[in-house]
């Protein structure tokens, strides 16, 4: 039996652990318990977590938004909870807490060389932007 629910910052060494066995994911300073705790805080009710009725982790999508845009984050599935549904019913809810905001359109970013990820979006219909370029700086 799967459970969905809202993400919780107590939910972050269960949820670390997943990321940190996920395949394609990147991990950085900004995924510390403290960073992770104002996200959750800034964006509450947004991501999203599904959990076995023993409390391990099925999957996770943090989710956010800017006031204009949404933005998905570390969707995980553990790779005994693929093939199920569990990543496409945790992107469902995430975006349904996005439009009750008001926000018509979520971005995500996925490492260029992640087939998985890359393979599980194209098939949910995310469009795919080689238009955009991405840049970054340390603040």
């Amino acid at each position: 039996m799967l459970n969905y629910r809202e993400m919780l910052v107590e939910d972050y060494d269960a949820v670390y652990q997943l990321w940190s066995h996920t395949t394609g994911m990147a991990l950085s300073d900004a995924d510390s318990r403290i960073e992770i705790s104002r996200y959750l805080e800034r964006n509450q009710g947004f991501s999203q977590l599904c959990e076995y009725e023993d409390g391990r982790i099925a999957g996770t999508a943090m989710c956010g938004h800017d006031g204009r845009r949404g933005y998905l984050y570390h969707v995980a599935v553990s790779g005994e909870s693929r093939g199920f549904g569990v990543g496409r019913e945790l992107v469902a809810r995430c975006l349904k807490q996005l439009r009750k905001a008001g926000i018509t359109k979520c971005h995500l970013m996925v490492i260029g060389d992640n087939k998985l990820g890359r393979t599980f979006w194209e098939k949910l219909g995310w469009q795919y932007r080689d238009s955009i370029v991405l840049y970054s700086h340390d603040t």
